[in-house]
Parts: structure tokens; C-alpha cells; sequence
């Protein structure tokens, strides 16, 4: 699909990297069920086959250096995000007996390297401005706050990874605060993805309270249509603690949801 710049004009323009699969897929889905949005989505590779109206940007691999480069020279100069969503993410299981190096350098580089030069280059390029909202999809595994003996150690690129990409949200939000950009750092909720399935915690699903995306994508959603720049540089559980096992037991009983969370 070729952008029409009449219809840009007056449409809600949301930008989905990593729309592939999971979160971001679910996230496509729902928003381009709305007539009133454009959405563009990154592949890595080709465009998926799809019956959504969805712009589809395609070679966009977080993990290369020249990912904001090659995200901007695929969209129209008319183009004005009001929503960005960085859903892309890579979990590799490690133990204090078997770190693995690669996995943890893939990991920091999606989760904390990336999101700056994805959005350097969108606004520089004047994509995003004043009003629009970026939105990181981290992890409550990234909370130093919330680690406790109760879950145990392991995972260090996973869980140090997502703490990297909250303080690269904190400080995009302090960067763009003054002309306008909230910046929004998310937990989306525990899901049944081929992730999570991945690296085995598929049987955790029932007892963790573990959602469809869909189901998260429509948590998420909601949760945005309320972030503006008041909220610039928090975390935040759209689905409060339900699946986060260790909140309780860090923060007390009868939490809220939306739930914010501490770094």
C-alpha cells in the first residue's frame, strides 16, 4: 500500500517496529481496525500477507546499526506519527553456570541501543513532533526494585537489558520533554507468545496469569489513549500486578491498574 498524503492529512498515524509476530502483530491488527488510523509496521524481511490496511516498511532489522536510517528513508516526509510503539524484543535464557555472550549483546543492542537511534532519527527527520507519544515496550523484569529472592538470579541480558531500556526511555524523555514528545516505558503484561514458549516458560502460563497478545494489545491500547506528557518518563503495568509475581511481596496488597512501577 502507497501512502496517500490527502488521506495522511486526517488520519492518526501510528508507527509499529517490530509488527511481526506477538505484541506488535496484535497491536497492528487493532489499530488498523480503526479507519480513522494509518499504520505503518517494520518486517526484517518481507511484508507479511495481510488484509489489514497497513503500510508495511520492510528490512528493518533492530539489531543493525543503520535501523533509524533505513526506517526514515522508507516514509514520506509528510508523514507525522502521533503514536510510536517499539514492540521488538529477543529473549535469550541464560544461568550464572552458562552465560552466553551473543545472546547478551543481541539483547542489550534491541532493547537498549536500538530504541535511541529509532527515534534520533524520527525526529530529526520531523516524523515525530510536538504531541506525538514513543512508547518502549520493556518488562517488569527490568525493575531492579521488584527483583527478589523469591524469583532467584539468571537471565542477566534479558533482565539488565530491559533496565537499560528504561533508563534510555527516562532520558529520551528528558531530552524531548521541551518540544513536547511523551516518551512512555510499558510492562505490556506476561504473554503466550513463541517467546515466552521459547525459553520454556510456557509452563508458567496458567499459574502466572499469562495473556493473549491480543489480549495485551487491547490493554496497552487503552492505556495510551491516556499517556500524554504528563506521565513523560514513567513505567508503567497497563495491567497492573495481576502477573507480576514478586509485587506483592515488594509493594504491598490491594495495588492499582494501571499500575506504576519502580525503576
Amino acid at each position: 500500500m502507497e501512502a496517500n498524503s490527502n488521506t495522511d492529512r486526517m488520519s492518526n498515524q501510528i508507527l509499529i517496529v517490530g509488527a511481526t509476530r506477538g505484541l506488535g502483530a496484535a497491536l497492528a491488527a487493532l489499530y488498523s481496525k480503526n479507519p480513522a488510523n494509518h499504520v505503518f509496521a517494520t518486517s526484517r524481511s518481507s511484508a507479511p500477507a495481510s488484509k489489514s490496511d497497513i503500510t508495511w516498511l520492510t528490512g528493518i532489522d533492530v539489531a543493525e546499526h543503520d535501523v533509524g536510517q533505513k526506517l526514515v528513508s522508507q516514509l514520506p516526509a509528510s508523514t507525522k506519527f502521533s503514536t510510536v510503539i517499539i514492540t521488538a524484543g529477543y529473549f535469550g535464557l541464560e544461568t550464572f553456570d552458562s552465560p552466553d555472550w551473543e545472546k547478551q549483546t543481541k539483547m542489550y543492542t534491541i532493547s537498549a541501543i536500538s530504541p535511541v537511534f529509532v527515534v534520533h532519527h524520527l525526529v530529526k527527520a520531523g516524523l515525530v513532533d510536538k504531541g506525538s507519544k514513543v512508547i518502549i515496550v520493556s518488562s517488569e523484569s527490568g525493575s531492579i526494585t521488584l527483583r527478589h529472592e523469591k524469583e532467584g538470579g539468571g537471565n542477566y541480558g534479558h533482565h539488565a537489558s530491559k533496565a537499560a531500556s528504561n533508563m534510555v526511555g527516562k532520558l529520551l524523555s528528558l531530552d524531548l520533554k521541551p518540544q513536547g514528545i511523551a516518551v512512555g516505558l510499558v510492562h505490556p503484561g506476561f504473554m503466550r507468545t513463541e517467546m515466552t514458549k521459547g525459553v520454556g516458560f510456557d509452563k508458567y502460563w496458567d499459574a502466572g496469569g499469562a495473556v493473549t497478545p491480543s489480549e495485551a494489545a487491547e490493554s496497552l491500547a487503552s492505556f495510551i489513549d491516556t499517556f500524554d506528557i504528563s506521565k513523560t518518563g514513567e513505567f508503567w503495568a497497563p495491567r497492573g500486578p495481576g502477573d507480576i509475581g514478586t509485587a506483592e511481596s515488594v509493594l504491598g496488597k490491594d495495588l492499582p491498574t494501571p499500575l506504576q512501577l519502580p525503576w
